[in-house]
Formats: structure tokens, sequence, C-alpha cells
């Protein structure tokens, strides 16, 4: 499909921007006349990234931990500082590391997962708000996962994580729906992302699998028994994000070739 500015003058705020789903977001969006703001840990990555966009002033990249509430919260505000305003919000910042069964899990490695995940999107979000709802338009994009809808074993922090940012899309959509501002999450099933092929071998390890076990094990729980594209978790994004998607709010969109049914 060929762009046809659907974006345009937009400005989009996306944490975890530089790399798998937040990078195809990002091209998304700038394809359809969006400026984008992009926040993660590595500079030099993000540095390239806005050069290889190549779309001049329209993207900036800002270095930050999603773990860090001044850091998210100032990456919103440098981005309204930049441009006026967020009109889109992406929390894609996330993920999972050190799988394990619940019973082994450390209190400082809970927290580490709640931060990267729910808080970071609780603390970005809290603050786009202060913008959009003034302004009457906003849209919030989360990136959540099928693992917010059921559950793995050694998956506990991240499911937990997960679902806590599924129960607040649907408030906040509540909260906010007469202020012009929605709010859905995304749910992903597999991706095959650069991180998921540099930290799968670890997860799969830890559910007594191979790599390789584990891709077709989750390809198989699907209907379409593949993983999904970043491009077709990108498609949905850019829906929630134009003025096509402004009757959906509140909800849980599955992108997960047919894992989670509900």
């Amino acid at each position: 499909m060929q762009p046809n500015g659907q974006l345009e003058g937009k400005i989009a705020a996306i944490t975890g921007g530089t790399a798998g789903i937040g990078l195809g977001i990002a091209k998304a969006f700038v394809a359809e006349g969006a400026s984008v703001a992009l926040m993660a840990r590595s500079p030099d990555k993000g540095n390239r990234v806005v050069q290889d966009l190549n779309v001049g002033d329209r993207a900036v990249f800002v270095a930050g931990d999603a773990t860090s509430q001044q850091d998210v919260e100032g990456f919103i505000d440098g981005t309204v500082d930049r441009y006026g305003r967020v009109d889109i919000l992406v929390n894609n910042a996330g993920g999972a590391n050190d799988l394990q069964p619940l019973v082994d899990i450390t209190d400082e490695e809970w927290d580490l997962v709640m931060k990267w995940n729910l808080y970071s999107t609780f603390w970005a979000t809290r603050r786009a708000l202060q913008t959009m709802v003034p302004n009457g338009w906003g849209r919030v994009i989360n990136i959540s996962s099928i693992e917010g809808k059921h559950g793995k074993p050694v998956f506990t922090a991240y499911t937990a994580a997960k679902h806590g940012i599924n129960g607040m899309t649907k408030s906040v959509a509540r909260e906010v729906g007469t202020a012009g501002v929605t709010v859905n999450s995304i749910c992903p099933g597999l991706v095959i992302t650069d991180i998921v092929q540099q930290n799968g071998p670890a997860t799969a390890e830890a559910m007594g699998l191979t790599f390789d076990e584990m891709v077709s094990m989750f390809s198989k729980e699907s209907a379409l028994e593949r993983p999904v594209t970043v491009e077709e978790v990108a498609a949905m994004a850019l829906l929630l994000a134009s003025d096509a998607g402004a009757g959906i709010t509140g909800a849980l969109l599955n992108v997960d070739g047919g894992t989670a049914q509900y």
C-alpha cells in the first residue's frame, strides 16, 4: 500500500523506538508524514537510526532508560519542547529477561520487569496526557503481548506486567475518551526481532527447549502457524494512530496469527 499522508503533521513519541517493533512503527509513521521522537538506551544506535530514516528534522533520538522515571518523563517533555506537543504516544519499551519460576524471582528482578514494562507505560502516558487532553486529540498505543491475556510458565513477571498494561489501557480509555484521546493495546504474538534472536536461546533454555523448538512451539499455537512480522504489528499501530482508528479505544488488539482468540 502506498503512503497517503495519514499522519501528516502529527508528532509521535516512541519508547524503545530504535529496533524491532518500535523501529518498524517509526518507519511506518514517518512514511505517512509524522515527525517522530525515539527513545532508547544506545546513543550510537539511535543516531544511526535517525540518519537512516533520512527525514531531516522530522526524526530525533533521545537517549534514555525506560526503567528510569526521570528519563521517561524527560523524553516526553523533550518531545514537547522540540515539536510543541505529543499527538501519538507508542509505549513500546519493555521485555522479559532472566525467566524463571516465581519461587526463584527476587524482589529486585520483579521490580526491574515492572519498571521496564508497566511503570514506563504509566510514566509516559501520564506525562503525554498532559498535552493531549488540553489539545483535544491524542493516541496512546501500548505494545503489550498475548502474554497479557494468558500465561506461560517462567513468564510470570512479564505476564503480570502485560496484564497490568492491558488493565490500565481499559481504564484510561474511559477517563480520556471524551477529550478526543484513544488508548489501546496491541498484543503481538511471537515476532522474530533482533532482540528475540539475541535473548531467545536463554528464554528457550528456561523453558527446557532449544530456540528452534521454542519458535516452532509458539508458531504451532497460532492459526497461521508462523511468527508475525514487525510490519504486521506496525500496520495495526498505524491504523490506531490515524483518523481511521478514531472509533477504537479501550481495545486489546491481537496481532498474533490467531493464538489468543479473544
